[in-house]
């Protein structure tokens, strides 16, 4: 069954998609999708960080379009006045189709649901949209994406400092992405933690063994294992160059 959605620039609207992603990485399914793409692009301008869910995934969503793309096929989602998203509006996605819909009934009484673009709102608009047509361009090395499984050494283990200390390695080639907390039992849970890599560039073994498991890092994390290792594929569709993203399971 397809997902509904309203008014997703208004403030009823957004925090309605907040409490749905509270406990989703995606709009739909375990891989980022057409599905999120149609609800990226409905919307008019970054959200704010007051809505914490929607912020986080629509960073990631933005990082996945800028350095791979997104393919998944998803399940089928409906934005009240934007149309499902297709391969031609991922390429290049129409940010006037709610105000085109709107101008049709000028005439009649009915309330502007989403209001009129502020410059800012089409700059940024534009800006999502270069994005997009640049992950086409791009031409790297392979890449893979990872899911690891972070261990702390005990329930007192403070989870947000072992997060934060993951995420502080930076390195060319590693983007950190979508993660959460899973019980592993007796009160302790480990933190899942999806990364795409450029495989030229990081070694999950050394980046495991060299920067993750020593200090000042081991202080958190107990230890490290690969959950589950992909190759991104990549394919040509009608012109349009598109990546397979693993999902964080």
């Amino acid at each position: 069954m397809a997902v509904t959605f309203h008014n997703l620039n208004s403030e009823s609207g957004l925090k309605k998609l907040d409490e749905y992603l509270l406990t989703r990485s995606y709009v739909t399914g375990y891989q980022a999708s057409k599905d999120d793409i149609t609800v990226y692009s409905a919307l008019s301008k970054p959200p704010s960080s007051q809505y914490v869910n929607v912020s986080r995934w629509f960073k990631h969503i933005d990082a996945l379009l800028r350095i791979s793309g997104v393919c998944g096929e998803g399940s089928g989602v409906t934005v009240e006045g934007f149309a499902p998203a297709t391969e031609k509006a991922i390429a290049t996605p129409a940010a006037t189709d709610t105000k085109a819909s709107v101008a049709e009934d000028d005439d009649d009484d009915d309330v502007d649901l989403f209001g009129e673009e502020t410059e800012e709102e089409k700059k940024a608009a534009e800006e999502r949209a270069a994005a997009v047509k640049a992950s086409a361009k791009k031409k790297e090395s392979g890449k893979s994406s990872v899911l690891l499984d972070v261990k702390p050494w005990d329930d007192e283990t403070d989870m947000q400092k072992l997060e934060e200390s993951v995420r502080s390695v930076k390195m060319e080639g590693l983007l950190w992405g979508a993660s959460k907390l899973a019980p592993v039992g007796y009160g302790i849970k480990k933190l899942q933690i999806m990364l795409t890599i450029v495989d030229d560039l990081v070694s999950v073994d050394d980046l495991v063994e060299n920067y993750l498991t020593v200090e000042p890092r081991n202080e958190y994390i107990q230890s490290c294992d690969i959950v589950a290792f992909n190759k991104i594929c990549k394919f040509v569709s009608d012109a349009f160059l598109l990546f397979i993203v693993p999902s964080l399971s």
